[in-house]
């Protein structure tokens, strides 16, 4: 018997938090029973595109979606469902655009669609919309973000949700929807001394205090805030060295920055990484000041190899699995933040078994989710 074929979609499936998620699922899927095909709408090459393939996965490419001009995206949907009749179930993690994918799937009668929110963004304010030409941009997102989350139940089956907050705010406070932990293989992020030695050694960090950061280089990251707080930790503390792991379209902006501030020396860009497990267990403190988040699995990644987390107070507190995180006051000023890093260093110490208590690991959640798709299936 073929097993049914899952249909993810997202906009493109490099190494960002849903898209880390789904693959954590997929590698432990039985996919004699579950496989997933990708629909996504970037056309180039991602990070975990080889890996698909050679899971036996398919990846579709589609036009990208321009949400106030939708025909050509609508047309060219129709085109693919046409040919590809094969999927029952269609799984989409672009949430306010779920809309999209979900609308022309309710038109061929795929009876399973399900929207998943991975996102809580912040309201839109007056300053945010008007007060910089970065925050404009991102206030008008935001504001069409707002118009088509309503529209997104009205073309699911099924809601499903990182968190309590992400889910209220994509699906609205009284609705109901299905959790989905962002689930990891905890034992792939439990400290080891080895794995640390071993970073230490490729990329200098002797006698160093290292602070991690792992997020595409966009808005919602906050790097310009995080470079300022670096700058002051760099201050109190000339041995400090700062990791920057991941891509995006403000990576030289934040690299113009820290070279005006004479950091180049002491602020490593890594770029996009497969090994961030091993990265995480050389970090004395992992900096996360984002303006909005979901849930974030790197915050659940850290926390299982026992990493000292800092957060935003904008993230919700669901995320805290361990003793290990704090979150920190995102209007506070950069130099509270360094007070409050360095005051806090603690050793690093193996926390996988508190994270799996919490409900967080892998191999349970991928079972709960394989008996989910096959009790859909028609």
């Amino acid at each position: 018997m073929e097993p049914i074929r899952v249909l993810q979609v997202f906009t493109i499936m490099n190494r960002g938090g849903a898209e880390s998620m789904i693959m954590n699922y997929y590698r432990k899927m039985d996919k004699n029973k579950v496989q997933f095909d990708f629909l996504v709408h970037r056309k180039e090459k991602a990070a975990f595109d080889d890996e698909i393939i050679s899971l036996g996965g398919k990846i579709f490419k589609m036009p990208p979606i321009n949400p106030l001009n939708p025909k050509k995206y609508f047309d060219t949907l129709r085109v693919f469902f046409e040919e590809n009749n094969r999927y029952s179930i269609i799984h989409s993690h672009l949430n306010t655009f779920s809309n999209f994918p979900l609308k022309i799937a309710k038109e061929f009668n795929i009876p399973t669609r399900i929207a998943h929110a991975h996102i809580a963004i912040d309201k839109v304010s007056f300053s945010t919309l008007f007060f910089g030409k970065e925050n404009f941009q991102e206030g008008l997102k935001k504001l069409i973000k707002y118009q088509l989350r309503k529209r997104v139940k009205k073309n699911a089956t099924h809601l499903f949700s990182c968190g309590k907050k992400a889910g209220e705010w994509l699906f609205g406070v009284k609705s109901e929807f299905i959790l989905m932990n962002n689930a990891i293989d905890t034992d792939k992020f439990a400290f080891s001394l080895d794995k640390k030695n071993k970073i230490i050694r490729e990329l200098g960090l002797e006698n160093k205090f290292v602070i991690g950061h792992v997020g595409r280089f966009n808005y919602q990251k906050n790097h310009n805030y995080l470079i300022d707080i670096f700058e002051n930790i760099k201050k109190l503390n000339p041995n400090a060295l700062l990791l920057l792991i991941g891509e995006g379209g403000l990576k030289k902006t934040i690299k113009e920055k820290v070279a005006q501030l004479n950091l180049l020396e002491s602020v490593k860009f890594l770029g996009l990484r497969s090994d961030v497990s091993e990265l995480m267990s050389s970090f004395d403190a992992f900096v996360f000041p984002s303006f909005y988040e979901g849930l974030p699995v790197t915050l659940i990644e850290a926390q299982a190899g026992g990493v000292n987390v800092f957060a935003s107070n904008t993230i919700t507190n669901e995320v805290a699995l361990t003793s290990k995180i704090q979150f920190l006051n995102i209007k506070a000023t950069p130099k509270e933040w360094a007070k409050i890093i360095l005051a806090t260093q603690t050793e690093l110490s193996n926390a996988t078994e508190k994270v799996k208590l919490a409900g967080y690991d892998i191999v349970e959640n991928s079972k709960r989710l394989e008996t989910f798709y096959l009790s859909q299936y028609r």
